[in-house]
């Protein structure tokens, strides 16, 4: 299960370190293992919103900032620790992980 890093829950930060039921590859989750990355991550509110755009991984994977800031219809402040802190770093990990 991903735990969340109590120190830094309010800003959106997550600790990897543990196993977890979505797959390894977020361009496999499906939307509800999406929804559950973001509820976990401490943004229960925000997580609503990929589930009613049907957010996939394959999706989040290509989500710009500017549709995660006004895609969403977010609030600016949650849209940006979700962006910054999840989105962009998934990207990162994935485009590593395929490239290797």
């Amino acid at each position: 299960m991903l735990s969340v890093d109590v120190d830094n829950k309010g800003n959106g930060c997550v600790n990897n370190s543990m196993e977890n039921e979505r797959p390894p590859d977020p361009a496999d989750w499906a939307v509800m293992d999406v929804v559950n990355y973001f509820r976990t991550a401490g943004f229960e509110e925000q997580a609503g919103a990929f589930q009613e755009q049907e957010i996939d991984g394959k999706s989040l994977l290509l989500m710009t900032r500017n549709d995660v800031l006004t895609g969403l219809q977010l609030k600016l402040g949650p849209a940006l620790k979700i962006y910054e802190y999840h989105v962009k770093p998934l990207q990162t990990k994935h485009l590593k992980n395929i490239s290797s």
